[in-house]
């Protein structure tokens, strides 16, 4: 017998937040859960976009389903780098993305971030999904002990996510048996932040029912502190009938869903026929995704991803070019619409207005903007980023460059308001300055130049000299010059070696002396006489 996915989930903004970046879906072949990046503008539009972008793969019959799920998470990364575009207030959102499609007898996971993924099978519980985190990197490393990766300080440090961040993002995938009675719990990492593993697998173990698995365990975490925005989504894998398995109840579509829907130049795909189609299912969204829907405003901005989320909602098939085996054809107007669809201008952008946030898409309708008196022209959203872009590059450069300028010219007159004595030619100069060089500028002139010949300095003076002497201002420096005038040697003496050295009597009177002048004179004896005159 074939095999479906009973499901529960329930979501929570949580004690701390302001919104809700959480978003998820549940439903009998498909299950996703989101959690956009916490502290990032548009955390709540990268998930619910993401996410919205994911369930028309609730279906049966895929070709190839090993590849469906990866390959659609790509799609919505580059839906999430569109949005970017179109609105730059929202670069550097992102969001994780753990998410499951069960496709005949096999579970087909695809996962980024960290948000978790478990199985409780054969009365064995398991983590099947490993944590994109700088702290779980040095877990698997060998650096960090397990142990100590919950109350790691860096434990939310995200290596990996989908949105403003990478083109082709890594994912994990992962293709598993399903057996009936299998339960499978995907949560953010508000759960896991405060309710432990083996509370979760308690849960999973001991409660019948789907929806008081996720209800205690979200009620768990609030009564924790909740500091996060927490999401559940509860999986039962049961055997279903062909008939059941396959049901897709026919979807009502008003006339407006329809006309939001035709390729106009604006063009983006309604709320109206998102809520429609998700109706004509079972299935379970809360979060940021069920906001979106419930008030009109869907992430969806450009033409490519219009295309492809018009034909999915439309023909029930994930893509234009990928329909899925054994769904329902379209018919009628349905068939005309998603034809048209497939023939549009995928280059023309749809417009957007994601602000602050909060998801801001308008609901199929087109901008506008007034070109004369009784006309109106469209606004190519698309556009705009580039043009502002355009201009602001060239006008922040040029704000460098003055600033930069400034800052040069400031330094420079600073530098002509100092002093410092210094060597020139071979003697004691004045100079108005500093004893800098900026590349081949001086950053000095020579303003008073003395007589005092460097070789008359001491050796200690002599060296500062030649460094150079920092000056208050002109009369420190002339002050400094006086000092090293006051400390300069003395004319030298004549040594005993430049005089005659005096002849000496018999007597033992000296016969000549040496005169002031150098020359030798004569000393007249001097007589002696006895005791007695």
């Amino acid at each position: 017998m074939p095999l479906v996915l009973r499901f529960a989930a329930r979501s929570d903004v949580g004690s701390v937040r302001s919104k809700n970046d959480d978003s998820a879906y549940a439903g009998r072949h498909l299950a996703v859960v989101a959690d956009g990046m916490g502290g990032h503008v548009g955390g709540d539009v990268a998930s619910a976009s993401t996410v919205l972008d994911l369930a028309p793969l609730d279906a049966s019959g895929y070709a190839s389903p090993a590849t469906v799920l990866p390959d659609e998470i790509q799609n919505a990364n580059l839906i999430l780098n569109d949005l970017v575009h179109a609105s730059p207030k929202l670069a550097g959102m992102g969001t994780t993305c753990t998410a499951l499609l069960l496709a005949g007898e096999t579970v087909h996971v695809a996962h980024i971030g960290d948000s978790r993924a478990y199985r409780f099978k054969d009365d064995a519980f398991e983590q099947i999904s490993i944590d994109h985190t700088f702290v779980q990197r040095l877990v698997d490393e060998g650096r960090l002990d397990p142990s100590e990766a919950e109350s790691h300080p860096h434990k939310n440090v995200l290596m990996r996510v989908l949105g403003d961040v990478d083109a082709s993002p890594e994912l994990d995938i992962y293709a598993l048996d399903a057996a009936p009675g299998e339960r499978w719990l995907l949560c953010s990492d508000g759960l896991t932040a405060v309710v432990p593993p083996r509370v979760i697998e308690q849960k999973l173990r001991h409660r019948t029912d789907l929806q008081t698995v996720a209800d205690e365990l979200v009620e768990l975490t609030l009564s924790g502190g909740a500091p996060d925005n927490v999401t559940v989504v509860v999986l039962e894998v049961h055997e279903t009938s062909e008939d059941e398995a396959g049901a897709r109840s026919p979807a009502q579509l008003s006339p407006q869903a329809l006309a939001a829907a035709t390729p106009t130049p604006a063009g983006p795909v309604s709320a109206s026929l998102l809520r429609e189609d998700l109706e004509s299912r079972p299935h379970v969204l809360v979060g940021a995704a069920d906001l979106a829907t419930q008030t009109g405003k869907i992430p969806i901005v450009t033409r490519r991803s219009t295309q492809k989320r018009a034909a999915a909602l439309l023909t029930g098939a994930p893509s234009l070019g990928e329909q899925a085996e054994g769904t329902r054809p379209p018919v009628g107007p349905v068939a005309a619409t998603a034809a048209t669809a497939g023939t549009a201008d995928s280059a023309d952008p749809a417009p957007a207005d994601a602000v602050g946030g909060h998801l801001g898409v308008a609901d199929g309708t087109s901008a506008e903007s007034p070109s004369g008196p009784g006309g109106r022209e469209e606004t190519r959203y698309g556009d705009r980023p580039r043009r502002r872009r355009s201009v602001f590059i060239p006008v922040f450069t040029a704000l460098l460059a003055l600033i930069f300028a400034v800052l040069l010219l400031w330094g420079y007159l600073w530098t002509q308001t100092q002093y410092f004595v210094g060597a020139q030619d071979g003697r004691v100069a004045i100079f108005n300055g500093v004893s800098q060089r900026l590349g081949p500028i001086e950053l000095a002139h020579l303003d008073t130049e003395t007589e005092i010949s460097l070789e008359q300095l001491p050796a200690y003076s002599r060296q500062r000299v030649e460094s150079g002497l920092p000056a208050r201002d002109l009369e420190h420096a002339q002050q400094i010059v006086e000092q090293l005038e006051n400390s300069l040697a003395p004319d030298p003496m004549p040594s005993p070696s430049d005089s005659p050295t005096p002849s000496t009597s018999p007597g033992g009177s000296p016969s000549d002396s040496a005169s002031p002048s150098g020359s030798a004179t004569a000393t007249p004896p001097t007589s002696t006489t006895g005791g007695d005159r």
